[in-house]
């Protein structure tokens, strides 16, 4: 678990694999394992280098992350996940420019695919906002997705003016 200024922050991968792909990421209090079956951070592998790497964004200094993500079957149309990761750090895009995107799908599908990702911040859903760039919808709480949304842009403009 990695203490972040949003709250703790906990990474799992799948259970039975050996640390061969993220599945889980837990803004907020950790739970016990769930029925998915997701394991706790342990020391070292890819959880250490999850953990690592989040805690170098939480920094500012890591602005995209490379790690191997196993997303649920039955969850989210894939092409909607790839449409999620395509969004830059520190940009947003609203939930009908996901929609409009991925075609065939509507806002409120968008939406409902946000609230069941598995793993934000890997997956970044906390930069779809609402229409005129409302903030609105985060499983997380609007209070971290708000500080997500403005370190990114924090950081950006360090970057753009060094």
């Amino acid at each position: 678990m990695l203490q972040t200024p949003i709250g703790p922050v906990s990474v799992g991968t799948e259970a039975g694999a050996d640390g061969e792909a993220v599945c889980a990421v837990r803004l907020g209090p950790p739970v016990p394992d769930s029925a998915a079956g997701a394991r706790a951070d342990p020391p070292g592998g890819l959880l250490g280098e999850a953990v690592a790497q989040l805690r170098a964004y939480f920094l500012g200094t890591r602005t995209g992350f490379a790690l191997p993500l196993k997303l649920p079957v039955g969850g989210a149309r894939p092409d909607v996940w790839a449409e999620l990761s395509r969004i830059q750090y520190g940009e947003m895009r609203t939930y009908g420019e996901v929609a409009a995107a991925v075609g065939g799908i509507s806002p409120r599908a968008v939406g409902t695919a946000c609230n069941r990702n598995p793993l934000p911040l890997l997956v970044p859903c906390h930069r779809v906002v609402g229409a005129g760039g409302k903030l609105v919808g985060f499983g997380a709480g609007l209070p971290r997705k708000r500080w997500l949304l403005e370190h990114e842009a924090q950081v950006r403009m360090r970057q753009l003016w060094t």
